[in-house]
């Protein structure tokens, strides 16, 4: 069917175009009316949660419940300051849901300028709408890099090649011709051409696909999941804790009522590690809006963690370490052709291509197109063959043909211009050759028996960030591999220059294997001559071989590699199609902005690893503390005001600003390993040293007030071996880390000193000897700890 038959059928009202004139598109009114009925491309592609999810997320947790219905409990049977814990589990929900929107409106900001916007022909005019402006039987212009936003049918096509593995698996990209099928989610390699959408909304066969893979999202990273699988473990931990606590203090002990809900309710809250989600969400939260500040759309959260954990980064030169753009330096022609006549064919070649890769708009910059050559047919440049070509009645009458591209791809080995190219290319220039084909381009391999006309040579622009950049890597230990389509020395020449070092390797050389290949990049540094496909492979042989691997690329033949990687980042100024697969979009393409996410990414996995300890030592001694009073049968030691006030000085007000400090520790695997090796010797060391000065207090104090008399003293040994875990977490010390413990201790020791707020957290010391006690058994649990702590890092290493 062609393109005027598709428009007829379609639509009626569609003007059909005389066979081989270029359709004029929709009219106003038909894109007016399709829109009246509802025919529009409206699949709502969100870059962040809606504020509806936000605060359904954070509030409707299930510790959040558990809290709340102790909470209501508390509300009724004791005085307000037993309470407050549940004030600031409000705080904490408030808190993390004004950081996730402050988040959500930074990433909907940032993706309305990193936003596609497809090329629609409407009245016989070219112009760019958003995506979802797209109606039904719209025209659509397609070029290298552009993807396809909605299914369709191709109506014009100029070499038009597509690349569909995304969807399908096949990995060679599809040559196109009007009336051939375009699905969503292909995107274009070579060529050009038109297709009329046929499918648009949820309809189309990616739509929800893309939908799905563009969402803001707070899962899939290791340390969500880890802390998911903590939390798992505390709740089966909680329950026969919380039973048995309940049992105890309501039955066994002959308590009132009132007091034994309290101490109950005291118990079981402490074991809810209720901040350590919110810590996390407000650190993922706070690392959006500072990256966004530096122009860096993180188009999925987990990428923030994921970027601190490679330990492999594989670099595309062009667009990466050079600039897009290129000068022609110098033009050398050969086999005796005239100069005069290479620059008309030049010119010629760069008006055949109307949409040229950077190569070709710098000979059309520095060529400018004879009039009197006209154009017969012409073949895109690809990725895949590294060369294009293009047939020409010249003004004479004659007919040519000329291919332009690599040298060593389009030379037989052993050709004298090989020498000379190898020559410049050490330098780090790029080179291209003009031949004359003698085969037709529709031939299967047209480039056989070319004849060397003229070497192009172009010389890059060098970021001027990229050599900082490369060096922080190598500060940080993170391997650089630079995988380039150009000739693998003028690459290597080109990586030297920015303080690289290694060995460059022709990938047409490399095993195919994934092991060998595997071998190979640990071996080599620089990489040229790498098609699309093996940039796929060597990104899965560094996988295979354990590395966690970023790719970054801004062309569309680093599409596969990017969408394998582990973290996918891509230049704002790239194409379209490495934009919308990148899980990382660098709007203001500097590629110094990557070291911003690395160390954004180890602030929050390394401060999280810190403050998931202090949370889950808590949890431990609170399940511990209640296993021991219902082995025992005596009082909960603890009113639920004391383990708020311990929580909160101890944990809550240094968690908060420990998560947020810099950190520029390498992140390691194994989160939830890591964090319990350190909260369960910790947890159970200080509920047992806490245990211990209530018992003692239990046979010292007797008479009335004598419960809230061992409640002091064991508050007094449970906040002190708590500072010393805080003050262990905190290391290494800073002025402000040690201003913070100093402060939180400072704090505490108001609360003993002020009359009315001894009264109101019911904390007061009574005699010398059982303080004093309890500071002693407090500080024989620290030193146990360093010890016990230091063993755990020796026995059981990450």
């Amino acid at each position: 069917m062609t393109h005027t038959d598709a428009g007829a059928e379609l639509d009626p009202v569609h003007p059909v175009s005389p066979p081989g004139a270029p359709s004029a598109g929709l009219t106003g009114a038909q894109v007016a009316e399709r829109v009246a009925r509802g025919q529009v491309n409206d699949v709502p592609v969100r870059s962040s949660r809606s504020l509806g999810e936000i605060v359904r997320a954070n509030v409707f947790t299930r510790f959040n419940a558990i809290i709340g219905v102790l909470w209501l409990i508390m509300l009724f049977v004791a005085p307000i300051q037993d309470s407050l814990f549940g004030f600031v589990i409000l705080a904490n929900t408030g808190i993390g849901i004004v950081q996730e929107w402050r988040a959500k409106q930074t990433l909907d900001s940032l993706a309305v300028i990193g936003e596609a916007r497809p090329t629609v022909r409407r009245d016989g005019t070219a112009v760019e709408v958003a995506t979802n402006e797209i109606v039904l039987d719209d025209l659509m212009e397609i070029g290298p890099g552009d993807k396809i936003v909605v299914d369709g049918v191709c109506a014009e096509a100029d070499g038009l090649e597509i690349d569909e593995s995304l969807l399908t698996g096949e990995a060679d990209p599809v040559v196109k011709h009007p009336g051939d099928r375009v699905m969503s989610g292909s995107f274009v390699v070579a060529g050009g051409g038109a297709f009329t959408a046929t499918k648009v909304g949820r309809e189309a066969y990616a739509a929800q696909l893309a939908e799905e893979a563009s969402r803001f999202t707070l899962v899939h990273s290791e340390l969500r999941s880890g802390i998911s699988t903590i939390l798992k473990y505390v709740t089966w931990m909680m329950i026969p804790a919380a039973i048995g606590l309940v049992v105890t203090q309501l039955v066994v002990k002959n308590n009132g009522l009132k007091d034994a809900v309290a101490r109950t309710v005291g118990g079981i809250v402490p074991m809810v590690p209720e901040g350590l989600v919110l810590l996390t969400s407000v650190a993922f939260a706070i690392g959006v809006i500072r990256l966004g500040r530096k122009q860096c759309l993180v188009q999925e959260l987990p990428a923030i963690e994921g970027l601190a954990r490679v330990d492999t980064v594989c670099l595309d030169k062009t667009g990466t370490l050079t600039e897009g753009g290129m000068d022609v330096t110098e033009l050398r022609a050969l086999d005796g052709y005239d100069e005069t006549y290479v620059r008309k064919v030049l010119g010629a070649l760069g008006e055949s291509d109307p949409r040229p890769n950077a190569s070709l708009q710098a000979i059309i910059d520095a060529y400018p197109d004879s009039e009197e050559w006209r154009c017969i047919e012409s073949l895109p440049f690809s990725s895949a063959r590294k060369y294009s070509g293009a047939a020409f009645s010249e003004g004479d009458g004659e007919a040519s043909t000329w291919l332009l591209g690599a040298p060593d791809v389009l030379l037989a080995p052993g050709d004298p211009a090989l020498a000379e190219t190898e020559r410049l290319n050490e330098q780090g220039l790029r080179i291209l050759l003009l031949a004359r084909a003698t085969r037709d381009l529709d031939d299967p391999e047209p480039a056989r028996g070319a004849r060397p006309t003229a070497l192009v040579v172009l010389e890059q622009r060098l970021r001027p960030d990229a050599a900082d950049t490369l060096r922080y890597f190598a500060e940080q230990k993170v391997r650089a591999k630079v995988i380039s389509g150009d000739n693998a020395v003028s690459v290597g020449a080109v990586a030297a220059k920015l303080g690289l070092s290694g060995s460059a390797v022709d990938a047409r050389r490399m095993p195919p294997d994934p092991q060998g290949m595997a071998r190979a990049l640990d071996e080599g540094t620089v990489f040229g001559r790498v098609t699309p496909q093996q940039k796929r492979d060597m990104v899965g042989a560094l996988q295979s071989h354990g590395h966690t691997v970023a790719m970054t690329g801004d062309g569309v033949n680093d599409v596969l590699a990017l969408k394998d990687a582990d973290i996918g980042v891509s230049m704002g100024s790239g194409s379209e199609a490495t934009r919308a697969v990148a899980q990382i979009v660098l709007l203001n393409n500097s590629f110094s902005t990557l070291p911003s996410v690395v160390a954004e990414g180890r602030r929050v996995i390394g401060n999280i690893t810190r403050v998931a300890t202090l949370f889950l030592v808590k949890t431990v001694y609170s399940v511990l503390l209640a296993v021991l009073v219902v082995l025992w049968q005596v009082e909960y030691p603890f009113l639920p005001r004391h383990l708020t006030l311990l929580s909160t000085l101890t944990i809550g007000i240094p968690a908060f600003f420990l998560a947020l400090a810099p950190n520029k520790e390498r992140a390691r695997p194994h989160f939830v390993r890591m964090v319990m090796r350190y909260s369960i010797p910790g947890g159970v060391l200080a509920g047992a040293a806490t245990f211990v000065t209530y018992l003692i207090a239990r046979h010292y104090y007797t008479g009335p007030g004598a419960l809230d008399a061992e409640t002091s003293a064991a508050t007094l040994t449970l906040f002190l071996i708590s500072m010393w875990v805080l003050a262990i977490i905190a290391r290494p010390y800073t002025w402000w880390r040690v201003a913070l413990v100093a402060s939180m201790g400072v704090a505490f020791l108001f609360v003993l000193v002020v009359p009315a707020l001894q009264s109101f957290f019911a904390l007061k010391l009574v005699g010398v000897a059982m303080p004093w006690t309890a500071v002693a058994v407090a500080v024989v649990a620290a030193a146990a700890l360093e010890f016990l702590w230091k063993w755990v890092d020796r026995r059981f290493p990450v």
